[in-house]
């Protein structure tokens, strides 16, 4: 599933970023941020990125053109280094389509290029992973995967040596070949939320499924598309920041929550994720700072999955420690184009001890669920500061119910069994004059933080 319109949008606002340094500056449509180097507390690495994203290892990224004259297009591919570097995510997990991906080794497909300073992350001398160098001397982690009849992120070799076989096994959804997928040490993941039932979701042997895509959700707005296209060519001064070109056409999509309600609901334990799904394939367009319309810096930096990463002694990290965050169900999701945030935690306290997202703590122990509200990161002295409200919510079937809000951070003791998540909703004051002709009073509060649930059994 993928959007397949080009719209051009011709925009007169400008787009600025900023690279942190000593003195981070205050945050802005386009300005990103470095993780923070150290753990929280309780020894854990908040460490951010994308799952579900296609490179030109996919058929249909790269205006559909990722092949020219021979090669890999290396406009498509250097634009997705530039963006990840940009973004500063710390992972990405590739779901490209089997099209392209059963044919590519597989160190190919994690990127590498040694001439540009990466490093493959090696088992038994084989490539599992590649980290990516950055020229302002960063690096990315990058892992392989494909989207097919299910989505496996984090595959450390290809399924098997036959092109032949493993492309089949990478389009089947049979619970059969699920499993072979995941004896590479991948997880498996079902893309489009929308496209499958709380029935298929419980069935199969997956771990989890998206709360939240990009492509879904500009399907669900193409009446606001075609109006902001007539814009671009009647009035291009009414529309938004160049970086804010799609928070008008962002909302919710009650499919995936009522999906995600039921599973829940019904004992399901299984992660959610936010997916990019990024292409390079939709909004061809330049805008006026010499960016396409669907850049892939310009997708990447709309929101991320932040993985609790628990490293090693030493603080390393790899491919195998965030997929055991994302097993664990250590992983909150974050709409960075409303601003970063610092300081969102999600925890249980039980008998003095804590339990993370993902947890399973029991309801006779009288556990405290916790959520510490966030701050916007660096926020502009010059600005309004957003309004947020803090939401405790469980599962039911066909969706959520509101348990407790707050403006502000929220401990409750549940008074009985039942799947409990969290979510931070903004009222984006701070970004009121750069809508264009949409209004924050037209437009409401946006979800800004979806975080996975803890079990009270």
């Amino acid at each position: 599933m993928r959007a397949t319109w080009a719209i051009c949008f011709v925009i007169l606002a400008g787009c600025t970023r900023s690279e942190e340094g000593p003195a981070p500056a205050p945050w802005r449509p386009g300005v990103t941020y470095a993780s923070a180097p150290g753990p929280n507390g309780r020894g854990l690495l908040d460490r951010r990125g994308l799952i579900h994203a296609h490179s030109v290892y996919s058929h249909d990224a790269c205006d559909e053109e990722p092949v020219k004259d021979g090669v890999r297009d290396p406009v498509c591919f250097d634009d997705f280094r530039r963006g990840l570097c940009q973004a500063r995510h710390d992972f990405v997990m590739l779901t490209d389509h089997p099209e392209s991906f059963s044919a590519t080794p597989f160190e190919e497909a994690l990127l590498y290029r040694a001439e540009r300073g990466d490093e493959l992350v090696e088992r038994a001398g084989q490539p599992a992973a590649s980290w990516a160098s950055c020229p302002d001397g960063s690096r990315a982690l990058i892992m392989a995967g494909f989207e097919g009849g299910t989505m496996s992120v984090g595959l450390e070799h290809h399924a098997t040596e036959e092109e032949a076989t493993r492309d089949a096994l990478y389009r089947d959804v049979s619970a059969e070949s699920i499993q072979a997928v995941q004896a590479t040490g991948a997880l498996t993941l079902l893309q489009h939320t929308e496209d499958w039932t709380p029935d298929e979701i419980m069935d199969l042997p997956v771990h989890g499924f998206e709360m939240y895509n990009l492509h879904a959700n500009s399907f669900r707005a193409a009446g606001t598309l075609l109006e902001m296209l007539i814009l671009s060519s009647e009035r291009p001064d009414d529309l938004p920041h160049p970086d804010l070109i799609f928070l008008p056409i962002f909302s919710e999509d009650p499919r995936y929550l009522e999906r995600w309600g039921s599973v829940l609901a019904r004992g399901g334990r299984r992660v959610t994720t936010m997916g990019t799904d990024c292409h390079r394939n939709s909004f061809p367009a330049l805008l006026p700072d010499g960016e396409r319309a669907d850049s892939y810096r310009r997708m990447m930096i709309w929101f991320s999955n932040h993985l609790l990463v628990r490293p090693e002694a030493d603080g390393r990290w790899d491919d195998r420690h965030l997929k055991d965050a994302l097993q664990s169900g250590r992983l909150y999701g974050a709409f960075e184009i409303l601003g970063s945030p610092e300081g969102f935690d999600f925890y249980a306290e039980v008998g003095g001890e804590v339990a993370e997202m993902g947890s399973e703590v029991p309801f006779t122990a009288a556990p405290q669920l916790r959520i510490v509200a966030p701050t916007l990161r660096n926020p502009d002295p010059d600005r309004p500061a957003p309004n947020l409200t803090v939401r405790l919510l469980k599962a039911v079937e066909g969706g959520f119910e509101e348990v407790v809000s707050a403006p502000g951070s929220i401990t409750y003791s549940p008074t009985g069994p039942g799947v409990y998540r969290a979510e931070v909703r903004m009222v984006p004051n701070h970004l009121a004059d750069q809508l264009g002709q949409y209004r924050l009073a037209d437009l409401g509060d946006f979800i800004w933080i979806y975080a996975n649930p803890i079990y009270v059994r």
